[in-house]
């Protein structure tokens, strides 16, 4: 999430490609679950890249009650909701990778109707309804959807021995139990997902814990910036225990769901380039608002260079600076 959740597709990239295990390991990424409802909603292949819907949902069903985090997951049962929505754009010309994250309180007009509401409620209606949802709000196609729940994204975390993760002061977030020092902290799977989660983070400047203050805005940057170091560190311990990448798959192929269209292990070998972590991040520029006492965010002008890229329509525009 620099989280994912829908992490566990950029695992698949980084475990098997850094390894090259991808043969091997196609056995196994078969049994990935499929999502066969987004098949009518795919795009058509485009022109030079290829879009891959990436969506971390939010549930607590099969979760032991007595996990360290399930007071702060999902609140019913087998509920629908996306926690994380991101897109990642594949060049196939170039061999790069792009991420770009929706803020899940994004206001949109759901699917092709007329009611308006935040991007998460189109998730709650379907998948296939969240990517109608994309493309009629910003005519961005997709050509491949991923999921992955959080129990997963926490086993995938400790699969590979943590992540680490830098911050310039030190943070806490006593909604998800979150509580990291200023450096680096290789964060297991718990931590991780705290992090990945957190909405109210607090930091420790000038002696005081200050309120970072931009919720979901501030909490997706710090997605994308743990995806790209779950990436180095991927590649890192696929290097290093190369015999180990096999528990990883594992872990992946009970956490993942595809769409039937998407041959993974084809896939890992034509995103290898991306596995060193040198994926660009993209957020949108969003404003907080208020709409029928409902707590949204708003896209600001300076979106769109994003969306036209995404969209296939413009050029890649100037990366952030890293976070």
């Amino acid at each position: 999430m620099r989280y994912l959740v829908a992490v566990g597709l950029t695992v698949i990239v980084a475990c098997a490609g850094a390894a090259g295990l991808v043969s091997g390991a196609k056995s196994q990424l078969e049994g990935v679950a499929r999502v066969d409802v987004v098949v009518a909603e795919l795009a058509p292949p485009s022109d030079g890249f290829e879009n891959y819907l990436l969506v971390g949902t939010d549930s607590r069903e099969g979760v032991d009650p007595n996990d360290p985090d399930y007071a702060t997951m999902g609140d019913d049962l087998g509920s629908q909701r996306s926690d994380t929505i991101m897109i990642l754009r594949y060049d196939t010309v170039a061999q790069t990778a792009a991420l770009m994250s929706f803020p899940r309180d994004l206001y949109v007009t759901i699917g092709n109707g007329q009611k308006k509401n935040r991007i998460n409620t189109a998730y709650s209606l379907g998948p296939d309804m969240l990517i109608r949802t994309i493309r009629a709000n910003f005519t961005i196609p997709i050509h491949h959807y991923v999921e992955i729940n959080f129990q997963g994204f926490k086993e995938l975390v400790d699969a590979v021995g943590g992540v680490r993760v830098c911050v310039p002061y030190g943070a806490k977030d006593k909604n998800t139990g979150l509580r990291i020092h200023r450096g680096c902290n290789l964060l297991n799977g718990v931590k991780a997902l705290r992090f990945a989660r957190s909405r109210h983070y607090y930091q420790f400047i000038k002696n005081k814990w200050q309120l970072e203050g931009t919720g979901d805005i501030g909490r997706t940057a710090r997605q994308r910036q743990f995806v790209a170091a779950l990436l180095k560190d991927t590649v890192k311990y696929s290097a290093a225990n190369p015999f180990g990448v096999g528990g990883v798959m594992r872990s992946i192929v009970g956490a993942v769901k595809a769409d039937p269209t998407l041959d993974i292990a084809s896939f890992l070998k034509r995103l290898k380039p991306a596995a060193d972590g040198s994926i660009a991040s993209y957020g949108l520029d969003v404003q907080n608002d208020i709409v029928n006492d409902m707590s949204v965010v708003q896209l600001g002008g300076n979106s769109r260079s994003v969306l036209e890229y995404f969209a296939g329509i413009g050029p890649a525009p100037v990366v952030e600076p890293p976070a």
